[in-house]
């Protein structure tokens, strides 16, 4: 029983040894993407270290140059001549100067690397290169100091061009600020402009001066919403809520674009003004539920029977023969209309919580 045992296990070790010395006919995708890695991480390897010994060849090569031509210099100069036996071992002499010369180098560019790093900062220079030795540091810097002795006229350039980009960059600021102080300036005759409550007995004796004080007391609301915006802490602008009420306040002055354009045309319907002229003077005032009313007067009109519902059947009903101006819904007219009625709805909201009333019976909503 022992011996079949035996020839059993010797068959199935040879069955094995058989099967693994044979070679497959096919080849896994696994093991297909495993020998490409490992021949990109070869040929990667291969070519950063010929670009590694490349680059080191040149900064040598730069920092040899002037040695290698004094020493020529010395060379020419002496009168002793060269002898015809000399050379078959010229090609040994450039290497023996240029080991001496890469020695001599070194020993006279010895610094610490306190300040070599202080003086690549100096030049705008990074402080170490990827995989680069503190000898590999010193000669690039000393490479780097080579190339503006040798051109200095150039770097002269570059420093004066530097400057005049500076002094542009003073004269630039200079001129910003003058012209922000004189936006104060009128701002701040504008705000004295805004100041005056608008008076309601002007929309029956003298309506065009109603348009200047609506523009500038909705273009002061405006800035102050701008401003108070840019108060705000910056984790509360680069919340979602502080970029939603950024964008509120964007989309609410490119609504009202149109509307002031209007007020500056003075070509603005009767009852419109009329019901904007109450919101502004109401707003002045501080009484938001009264502005709040002139609004939905503006927005939706009051209207017993909607204009739809009169409509209904085969005769007009005798409620449509009643609606007169001072009820149409303007929110109604047009989109353009409807976005800078909203916009105006949005400022009064924004003048509530930033100049509250003193009777909170006055606050909306």
């Amino acid at each position: 029983m022992d011996f079949l045992k035996g020839e059993i296990a010797n068959k199935r070790k040879a069955i094995d040894d058989d099967v693994h010395q044979r070679p497959s006919k096919y080849m896994r995708r696994g093991e297909v993407e495993k020998l490409r890695a490992e021949e990109e991480r070869r040929k990667s390897e291969e070519a950063a270290a010929a670009s590694k010994a490349k680059s080191l060849t040149q900064m040598e090569h730069s920092s040899l140059k002037p040695s290698s031509s004094k020493l020529a210099d010395a060379r020419s100069k002496s009168s002793t001549p060269v002898p015809a036996s000399s050379t078959p071992n010229a090609a040994a002499t450039p290497d023996l100067s240029t080991a001496e010369i890469d020695a001599a180098a070194t020993d006279k560019f010895n610094i610490s690397n306190e300040d070599a790093i202080r003086r690549l900062r100096q030049k705008g220079q990074p402080i170490r290169l990827f995989g680069e030795t503190d000898k590999e540091r010193r000669l690039r810097l000393r490479a780097l100091e080579l190339i503006e002795e040798r051109g200095g006229a150039k770097d002269r350039g570059a420093q004066q061009n530097d400057f005049k980009k500076a002094l542009e960059d003073v004269e630039r600021n200079e001129r910003m600020k003058a012209d922000r102080a004189e936006a104060a300036d009128g701002a701040g005759s504008d705000q004295q402009r805004e100041e005056e409550v608008l008076d309601m007995t002007l929309v029956k004796t003298d309506p065009d001066k109603l348009y200047p004080i609506i523009y500038f007391a909705l273009k002061k609301k405006l800035k102050e919403w701008q401003e108070e915006l840019d108060k705000r802490p910056e984790n509360i602008k680069r919340s979602g809520q502080g970029i939603r009420a950024a964008a509120t306040q964007v989309q609410a002055a490119e609504s009202l674009k149109p509307f002031f354009k209007i007020l500056r045309s003075r070509s603005l319907p009767p009852d419109m003004l009329l019901r904007i002229s109450e919101i502004v003077h109401y707003m002045q005032l501080r009484q938001y539920q009264r502005a709040n009313d002139s609004y939905l007067r503006l927005s939706i009109g009051n209207a017993a029977w909607p204009i739809g519902v009169t409509m209904v059947g085969i005769h007009e009903r005798s409620a449509r023969e009643k609606i007169s101006t001072d009820q149409v819904a303007h929110v109604l007219n047009d989109e353009v209309s409807r976005k800078y009625i909203q916009s105006i709805k949005r400022i009064l909201t924004f003048a509530q919580t930033i100049y509250p009333p003193e009777d909170l019976t006055q606050l909306m909503g």
